[in-house]
């Protein structure tokens, strides 16, 4: 069959439009790469990715965030750079990148501080943060943007003097690594024994009562209760055991302590500890509405609330102070407060121990009257305090237990006011280097730089002589 001229030209229609229709896909294509980003990381550890810490920080810093990064031309020090804080910039917009070479502008390097070639400076509202090339890691990276997210300086006071858990020592018994990760994210720590120091310093965003094991005098009683009266936060860390002249500070907050260490045999199948509570539920109160993470409670104290008239009215208020009390965590049912021995085999005895479930945190708040406020709380309108029925739990030896410095953090974030950074996760990224033993390691290097290559050599030049006899 011949084609006819209109064959020829319908032929060549097609063709053009076909070109045209092709363009304008890739037109659009271009078009939607430019205005929509999608970006799939599939590596098995989201290594080109921000953690979900990371982003949330990323999220809750209102206003624009200047990066500049003091770095030369040389090498490929800029790409790398880039290529770091890209990730960043694809979760805030108003994050900006500026390079600087110290080369060509060293009178502004100077005025700067600049130490080393790849420094970073990171400002946010008139605050800024600073991070040299070696430290240049994601964890470092978020807790900077996490400090500067901050815009008032934060003291967390740790009552000292009566054999209380430490914020200096690195004893397992202490807390001085979740005062270390408390630094990290721009709270200010102190120990402050009233016996040199008679009164609580104005500017407290938190005091921390961590177990003391020694009676307070009746002097330092009564400056707690100024604090607590005039509106200040508190966190009190209670270990089982008497109250060591707390009794007061209980009665003004109107919760008891059962007598005993909770015991949770589901709890102990779990962690081989009779008297270790493991908790995965949580209550609606924001300092873990959202709280993910399992936590680990060790010889642990129940809290009671008292519900009768004289404590409680009917919206849950104290008739004496208007606090609002919030149950946190409990345990579950079959737990109870053991007060017998802990010895061999353990169990419930009925009219002697305390059936679960049993209340493990407490969350208190009221409203501050402005007769009631002093200078240092001018601003505080929400007086908040935490009651936990356990140290352990942010202690040394236990706090990189599952969830444990996530809830420690999260509750010193509600206790200062600082709602926005409640429930934000720890870790930043998981840990991806490959640690091997030395013998491995030599094993490697003999099998694949030595062996192996002996191998293929002997295989292909024992195949060269055979082609070459025949």
């Amino acid at each position: 069959m011949t084609p006819t001229d209109r064959h020829r030209w319908q032929l060549r229609l097609v063709n053009a439009s076909f070109v045209v229709l092709l363009l304008v896909a890739f037109g659009l294509l271009h078009w939607m790469s430019r205005e929509y980003h999608l970006r799939i990381d599939l590596t098995r550890a989201a290594s080109h990715s921000l953690s979900p810490a990371s982003v949330a920080v990323v999220q809750r810093l209102k206003g624009p965030v200047r990066v500049s990064a003091y770095a030369s031309e040389r090498d490929d020090l800029r790409r790398k750079i880039r290529k770091f804080v890209g990730p960043y910039q694809n979760h805030k917009k108003d994050l900006s990148l500026e390079f600087i070479d110290p080369d060509a502008n060293p009178q502004q390097a100077r005025e700067a501080g600049i130490q080393s070639d790849g420094e970073i400076i990171i400002e946010h509202n008139g605050a800024s943060e600073r991070i040299t090339l070696g430290a240049l890691k994601e964890q470092n990276f978020t807790n900077a943007l996490t400090r500067l997210g901050h815009h008032d300086e934060r003291w967390v006071v740790f009552l000292s003097g009566h054999g209380e858990r430490s914020v200096e020592r690195a004893a397992n018994f202490d807390l001085s690594t979740w005062a270390q990760e408390m630094r990290k994210r721009g709270f200010r720590t102190r120990a402050l024994s009233l016996g040199d120091h008679p009164q609580l310093p104005q500017n407290t965003a938190v005091l921390v009562i961590a177990g003391p094991r020694a009676r307070l005098l009746p002097g330092e009683v009564k400056e707690i209760d100024r604090y607590l009266t005039t509106g200040g936060n508190l966190l009190w860390l209670h270990d089982p055991g008497p109250l060591r002249g707390l009794e007061r500070l209980a009665e003004r907050l109107g919760i008891e302590f059962a007598p005993g260490v909770i015991v949770d045999p589901r709890s102990a199948q779990i962690t081989r500890r009779t008297t270790a509570v493991v908790i995965a539920r949580y209550g609606q109160h924001p300092a873990v509405q959202n709280f993910g993470e399992q936590t680990v409670f060790i010889d642990a104290a129940a809290i009671i609330l008292p519900e009768n008239e004289d404590n409680n009215n009917k919206n849950g208020r104290s008739s004496a102070d208007r606090w609002q009390r919030q149950v946190l965590f409990d345990t579950r049912a079959e737990a109870w407060a053991e007060t017998g021995t802990l010895r061999g085999r353990v169990a419930f005895d009925k009219g002697k121990d305390t059936p679960g479930p049993l209340n493990l945190a407490v969350a208190l708040s009221r409203d501050i009257p402005a007769n009631e406020e002093n200078t240092a709380h001018k601003t505080r309108r929400q007086q908040r305090v935490v009651v936990v029925g356990d140290g352990d739990f942010l202690a040394n030896q236990y706090l990189a237990n599952a969830g444990n410095l996530e809830m420690g953090l999260s509750l010193i974030n509600w206790l200062s006011r600082d709602d926005a950074y409640v429930n934000i996760p720890v870790r930043t990224a998981s840990d991806r280097t490959l640690t091997l033993p030395p013998f491995t390691r030599l094993g490697m290097i003999f099998t694949f730089l030595i062996l192996l290559p002996v191998i293929f050599i002997t295989g292909g030049v024992l195949v060269w002589l055979r082609r070459r006899r025949r």
